[in-house]
């Protein structure tokens, strides 16, 4: 059965393809703990290939991103990875044998490693194995855009029409020219009919989806989003991503989850409302005294600014919010999020590892405390992808994919007015200090 003319999905047939996603939300109680969970209940394999073999895909020290384990115990035995496409031939062949010589081998044992898209699609293999999907994890600036070279998204759904598409964020890190190429690779994903999510983890953490809930069941309309991520960049070594020129720097890159949960609770940005300030290394205070790479080696004009302070209005007349800064030590991240609405304050306090809610109601100045122990967003977020794939028994109350291209290219593109405003801010700072003073 080709893609192109596959049943409808029942996220499709619910119609929630071409609703903001915002708009999406899913019952906690359903957001069930990876060690809870059975196998998916589907049947045959599921032939999937994997685009990237980095961090992302096969996991590292740095944090707990690692798709290819959540594959493993979402699908059991039914995975079949049929192909790794990564120039790096030799880590591909490292981390395949390193998986086939552990309990997940027959995933791997017969996977083909292809150095590009390309060779995979001239080789035989497609057609003996014919994928059911295939997830996206190689470096942004490779992708999200209708440009050669850049232009995964689009080749896929060119060889393989309508096929479903798992992408990492950010979509792209191409310079802010590229906004709009986004954007027609979004129209592209949704005209094709493919299945396609996005990896906004975050949005599936039970605390947030318990925010979600707060806010439908309550009728309320939030007044404001205040959002702030401190990295600890002691632990950063790697030289390109202290190079805005090479990453697009950390709000594009990095802050880009918290600029998206801020969406998700407010809704579509008035980008033209966006305005920010930073703190830059040449000032006195963006000194850094633990950074673990030589940034002298680094063009001045590339280098990241060591604080980005931002603030917006949402289309509904709601505020938004969002301070970056790269001032810890340590290996531990500091991360909050607060939503306003009338008589409510909802606080997300460290998502990334233990996450804690803080809900304040109407009729009480004290604080409730929910904790969510062995929650896993990167988990829950494979698991909705895949249900809606298979479609498990038609069921209407099949959750929803709270992150479409379309959606993520939206949080993109705050992303960078964030930069481009801070950057508008610190010339318009240092013109107003060169230009002599009338008396």
């Amino acid at each position: 059965m080709s893609f192109s003319s596959r049943r409808p999905s029942a996220l499709e047939r619910r119609g929630s393809s071409n609703a903001p996603s915002r708009r999406g939300s899913i019952d906690p109680s359903r957001l069930i703990p990876m060690d809870k969970t059975s196998p998916s209940t589907g049947t045959g394999d599921f032939n999937v290939v994997f685009i990237g073999a980095g961090n992302i895909m096969f996991g590292s020290d740095e944090g707990p991103w690692n798709h290819s384990f959540r594959f493993e115990h979402k699908l059991g035995p039914r995975l079949k990875v049929v192909a790794l496409v990564d120039p790096a031939i030799d880590r591909a062949t490292a981390v395949l044998q390193k998986k086939c010589e552990s309990f997940v081998r027959s995933a791997y044992e017969n996977t083909r490693v292809f150095k590009s898209f390309e060779d995979y699609v001239n080789s035989p293999d497609h057609r003996q194995n014919p994928p059911k999907a295939f997830v996206v994890g190689s470096p942004p600036m490779f992708r999200g855009t209708t440009l050669p070279g850049k232009d995964i998204e689009v080749q896929i759904l060119k060889y393989f029409p309508g096929i479903p598409l798992f992408i990492e964020k950010p979509v792209t890190t191409g310079p802010n020219t590229e906004i709009e190429e986004a954007f027609k690779v979004a129209k592209f994903i949704s005209e094709s009919g493919s299945i396609a999510s996005v990896g906004y983890m975050l949005r599936y953490l039970k605390a947030v989806q318990m925010m979600k809930q707060i806010i439908e069941e309550n009728n309320l309309t939030v007044m404001a989003t205040i959002a702030r991520y401190a990295c600890a960049y002691e632990a950063i070594a790697k030289p390109d991503w202290w190079n805005k020129s090479k990453s697009a720097g950390p709000v594009v890159e990095q802050g880009t989850h918290f600029c998206d949960l801020s969406r998700y609770f407010g809704g579509d940005v008035d980008i033209s409302t966006v305005s920010a300030h930073s703190l830059e290394w040449d000032e006195n205070a963006g000194h850094l005294s633990k950074m673990s790479i030589d940034e002298t080696a680094i063009p001045p004009e590339d280098r990241i600014p060591r604080v980005t302070a931002a603030t917006w209005k949402y289309e509904s007349g709601a505020v938004g919010s969002f301070t970056h800064l790269v001032a810890l030590q340590g290996h531990d991240y500091s991360c909050e999020l607060e939503v306003y609405a009338d008589g409510y304050q909802l606080k997300l306090v460290n998502p990334y590892v233990q996450p804690v809610l803080y809900i304040r109601r109407p009729g009480s100045d004290s604080e409730e405390t929910h904790r969510f122990p062995d929650d896993d967003p990167f988990f829950s977020e494979i698991a909705v992808w895949i249900d809606n794939i298979e479609d498990i028994e038609e069921d209407p109350e099949t959750s929803q994919i709270l992150s479409t291209f379309e959606d993520a290219v939206k949080t993109y593109q705050l992303t960078w007015a964030i930069r481009e405003a801070s950057e508008r801010s610190r010339k318009l700072r240092k013109t107003r200090a060169t230009t002599p003073q009338q008396e």
